[in-house]
């Protein structure tokens, strides 16, 4: 039997009833994809990916634009914004986006959720909060899991990732805008939870409230994940992390 850790320790009760209260009385939830929903590439999954964007890289004579973080990571993101730093709007932008968005979409069909996600979304559509995914992932991506879990219904569309503008990726409030846009929401009504510090300063940027997820470490295959996401997430002044739903959901009166 696999014993799980205490939830993280960091936040008072004040501020996770303050969170909790912001859903009651905002009735406004945004959520992150990738972690908060389900683990898109868990451990180090992404790495073939990462590996097909620097091979179209290299086929163009382009590797010279890579940095050397880009070269060795593993997050096929890190290399996407590195071209578009370089290039801003080139064709070969618009084939790695179009590789990623492919490989996206694979992962998708088979990601395993985040433990007690699927409850907390259907509580809240019950409830009649409204919620949304707000993403660097491809919307496509999001849709294929969201339909595979039955979730889809629940959020009734509002799926705003990627656009073929990796500026505009998180840290930079976009998404965000476009959600609360379209579900005609105040940002100070609303609460985004989220599992890096670019989803907090997109938050940040955007005026809304924001809770961190970092899943167990047992969801992240041992990698050490959670204490490097939990420590980076309190220096950034992030109020409330929680690694499980269901300690953060119960705080929710109803």
């Amino acid at each position: 039997m696999t014993v799980r850790p205490e939830s993280v320790g960091f936040d008072d009760d004040r501020s996770l009833r303050d969170a909790a209260q912001r859903i009651v009385s905002g009735r406004c939830v945004l959520f992150d994809f990738d972690g908060p929903l389900c683990l898109l590439f868990p451990g180090r999954s992404s790495a073939p990916l990462a590996d097909d964007l620097r091979r179209i890289v290299a086929r163009r004579d382009a590797s010279a634009l890579l940095s050397p973080a880009a070269l060795a990571t593993v997050d096929p993101q890190v290399i996407l914004r590195a071209v578009d730093m370089a290039r801003p709007g080139d064709e070969l932008v618009a084939e790695l986006n179009a590789r990623l968005i492919e490989g996206e979409v694979d992962a998708a069909r088979e990601a395993p959720a985040s433990e007690g996600a699927d409850d907390l979304v259907r509580r809240l559509a019950k409830e009649g909060v409204r919620i949304a995914v707000t993403t660097n992932n491809s919307s496509r991506a999001v849709a294929v899991y969201l339909r595979r879990m039955g979730l889809e219904e629940h959020f009734a569309g509002h799926i705003y990732g990627r656009t073929g503008d990796p500026r505009r990726l998180k840290p930079h409030p976009d998404c965000l805008h476009r959600a609360l846009n379209a579900l005609d929401a105040d940002p100070a009504d609303a609460l985004m939870i989220g599992d890096t510090t670019t989803d907090l300063a997109a938050a940040r940027a955007a005026g809304v409230m924001f809770v961190g997820y970092a899943p167990d470490e047992a969801e992240c295959a041992g990698t050490g994940a959670r204490e490097r996401e939990v420590m980076a997430l309190r220096e950034a002044g992030a109020p409330v992390v929680r690694h499980r739903f269901d300690d953060f959901s119960a705080m929710i009166p109803w």
